[in-house]
């Protein structure tokens, strides 16, 4: 077993455990309490990595730091939704893997290419009077500086597998924008350093139910050289949002197609609240999908609710997955077409429930297709990523519920398309070009040499509470 080689410093939280069970949101949506069943989870998962780590020899904190330690995170709670009669899915670990690194590792697996297609980070200075974090985490670094391009890269690429990301935006104004793209294309070139790695490419964000949105779409495109266009149906300055099948909408993906980048990403799912819910609803995807065919639309969310449980496909349940799922069917939209399913906050809400879980990917997979199924985080409100990775690369959906929906088996090789290889052909990215450019580039020679050194915070710094989040919101 590789062993830390720096002491973990101490903070006023103590010691974490490596999957991030908590109530932390994208500030999209209010916290959700957690369950008796996820608090028996992770009360569970410290006391067997106490129990772990002491026969081991080692101190709890390089137990936890292991890949032993999520092994025993995962195993605790697929022993916690088990007792509740939660079985639709699970994680696929040996009981053994908990007390032995090595296996732990091979069994969660390591290697393969991740692109992940949502992230976030806020600049610390812009935002300070727009998110409420008074709070430390360690001894005088706030939770809103380590939201910055500094934190971001250190989370992202070093304490995770991920490879590329794609940063995102939150709805606003353009005076209003916690991150502007000036600040997205400086996160861009930290992370770079070299000429053409790619490692970050960066949407621009369009709302064109306010004013001046659709004329900027010129500068972000010819100046910023963004990759895709990010929008909220929910969204509008004076509260109500728009379909995107609605004369906004149509000028928007139209002026995409002129422009050349024909990629929109739009947010469907989690709700803002009761204000233009309806907008949240899928029911115009398929429409401007069967009238776009040449326009890739990424559906972030998936249209999922939190808080909703997921279950078999109901047509007459225009809500969550089932809401993406209907509009696809409506319009004729098979699978394999021109949408595509994002899973950033999604998956990792559902890894809070696995039967869940497993109608939420199966029906996505059916109705989308193995190829256009995304992943994405919303790192870094999540901090690291890397306990969704591995929750993913162990999860597989119940013999039963596969047999009784038609749903696919989540194989090593599935799980490889959604992790990366299906976002490469979605932004025309040169898998020779990548794999030159990412091998020996700065931030490959850093993960080498921060090997054997790890030292993951195993925090999230999205709102947890309501109050939190009435600040950010």
């Amino acid at each position: 077993m590789r062993r830390t080689r720096r002491t973990f410093r101490n903070d006023p939280d103590g010691l974490r455990l490596p999957v991030k069970l908590d109530t932390a949101t994208n500030g999209e949506f209010e916290p959700i309490p957690l369950s008796r069943v996820h608090a028996l989870a992770n009360e569970t998962a410290m006391r067997e990595a106490t129990r772990h780590a002491r026969g081991l020899g080692i101190s709890r904190r390089e137990f936890l730091v292991s890949a032993a330690g999520t092994a025993t995170a995962l195993l605790a709670m697929n022993a916690a939704y088990a007792a509740a009669g939660n079985t639709g899915g699970a994680f696929a670990l040996a009981a053994a893997a908990a007390k032995d690194p090595e296996l732990a590792r091979a069994q969660l697996g390591s290697g393969g290419f991740i692109f992940d297609v949502q992230g976030h980070f806020v600049d610390p200075k812009r935002a300070q009077g727009f998110l409420g974090f008074p709070g430390a985490t360690r001894a005088g670094v706030t939770k809103i500086e380590h939201l910055g391009a500094e934190q971001f890269v250190k989370d992202v690429f070093l304490d995770s597998a991920t490879d590329c990301m794609v940063l995102s935006f939150v709805p606003s104004t353009l005076a209003g924008e916690p991150l502007t793209i000036q600040e997205a294309t400086a996160c861009a070139r930290i992370v770079e350093k070299l000429e053409g790695t790619r490692r970050l490419l960066i949407h621009g964000r369009v709302n064109p139910n306010q004013d001046g949105d659709l004329a900027r779409m010129d500068e972000l495109a010819e100046r910023w050289k963004v990759a895709a266009w990010k929008t909220y149906t929910q969204y509008g300055p004076d509260g109500r949002g728009y379909f995107l099948s609605d004369p906004p909408g149509i000028a928007m993906i139209d002026k995409a197609r002129k422009l050349g980048i024909k990629v929109v990403c739009v947010h469907k799912g989690i709700p803002f609240g009761r204000q233009s819910y309806e907008h949240s609803l899928c029911d115009d995807v398929g429409v401007v999908a069967a009238r776009y065919p040449d326009v890739k639309f990424l559906i972030y969310h998936s249209g999922f609710v939190p808080g909703q449980a997921e279950g078999p496909y109901d047509p007459n349940r225009n809500e969550g997955v089932d809401s993406l799922v209907s509009s696809l069917a409506k319009n004729n939209v098979k699978p394999g077409s021109n949408v595509y399913a994002e899973l950033g906050s999604t998956w990792r809400f559902l890894m809070r429930d696995p039967t869940s879980a497993a109608h939420a990917l199966g029906k996505l997979i059916k109705a989308c297709g193995e190829d256009n199924v995304l992943w994405g985080t919303d790192s870094i409100w999540y901090g690291s990523p890397q306990d969704q990775i591995d929750a993913f690369r162990a999860f597989e959906i119940s013999a039963e519920l596969r047999e009784k929906h038609g749903y696919a088996e989540l194989t090593s090789a599935l799980k490889r398309k959604v992790f990366g290889l299906n976002a490469v052909k979605v932004y025309s990215l040169d898998q020779a070009a990548l794999k030159k450019h990412l091998s020996g580039d700065t931030i490959d020679r850093a993960r080498a040499a921060y090997a054997g050194a790890e030292d993951p915070l195993f925090t999230t710094y999205g709102p947890k509470t309501r109050q939190e989040w009435l600040d950010l919101a």
